[in-house]
């Protein structure tokens, strides 16, 4: 990326240009991200070809001021942080549906370096609702969190490619288990055929409901076919609204999404049991 693309990201976010890249200016950019940029599946339901391309990704969430799913949010923000000076490794994880692990390469997540730290971090800003904050990779204590008490515990012994090991990190949130992350390095590429299947097939979740999710100062805004769904400072609230330009007027008012048509999701084809389960946020 080149230093003129970090600064038109880093104005998207409303973050200034760290000092030097650590772990306080890693927090900050999480969290700004996280309030800038929404989650969302709209692209699949615009028929909108989601691409993984560097190129493609910055264009989208900076200049188009779109967001995406975690493939296009933690791959433009791992492009961010690489042109800040952080060390980003991109890294495959299963996301837990019933009890156990989905598919590998389900979830891309980050492992970023800080220089003159030993100590890795997990950054996530494409799973909806989690860590407002990175969390420390090999901590095994439990990690506060405005969004909760997360812990990351080694996993029981099967990896996400169904092979025996010891590698894999499970994540956790209040106790319950959110995905299952590889240690190992990913190139971007590697998660082109999930990505493809994931806005394409009719198991796949995100082919079932649209949903546009960012986190607030105060709680959290999304909207979720035609119900606008807003948590401030714990309390929860949903409204339906009633027509196509409400809906239109709530992308633009919450997300900064000018659309020019509703997003509707197509009725499922076949039964979306084998779907991976990322949690839809609210």
């Amino acid at each position: 990326m080149q230093q003129t693309q970090a600064t038109a990201y880093l104005a998207r976010i409303g973050a200034a240009r760290p000092q030097r890249p650590d772990a306080a200016a890693l927090r900050a950019l999480h969290r700004a991200h996280l309030l800038a940029v929404p989650f969302e599946n709209l692209s699949i339901s615009l028929g909108e070809p989601i691409s993984l391309e560097p190129g493609d990704l910055l264009r989208k969430v900076v200049t188009d001021r779109r967001g995406g799913f975690c493939y296009e949010l933690n791959g433009a923000f791992a492009l961010l942080l690489e042109a800040l000076g952080f060390g980003v490794r991109r890294v495959a994880a299963a996301v837990f549906g019933t009890g156990n692990p989905g598919p590998p390469l389900d979830h891309l997540a980050l492992l970023v370096d800080v220089p003159g730290d030993c100590d890795p971090w997990l950054a996530d800003v494409g799973f909806g609702s989690h860590s407002q904050y990175p969390l420390r990779f090999t901590s095994r204590q439990p990690q506060e969190d405005p969004a909760g008490t997360f812990l990351l515990a080694d996993a029981d012994g099967t990896a996400i490619d169904g092979a025996a090991s010891s590698a894999d990190t499970d994540v956790l949130l209040d106790g319950q288990p959110q995905y299952r992350v590889e240690r190992h390095t990913r190139s971007l590429a590697d998660f082109v055929p999930m990505c493809w299947w994931q806005q394409t097939s009719p198991r796949s979740h995100f082919t079932q409901s649209t949903i546009c999710s960012r986190l607030t100062p105060d709680g959290r805004v999304s909207l979720s076919g035609r119900t606008l769904i807003q948590t401030r400072n714990g309390t929860r609230t949903e409204q339906e609204l009633p027509g196509d330009a409400a809906i239109l007027a709530a992308y633009r008012e919450h997300f900064g999404i000018a659309l020019d048509r509703v997003p509707v999701a197509a009725p499922p084809a076949a039964p979306p049991a084998a779907a991976p389960a990322h949690p839809a946020p609210s």
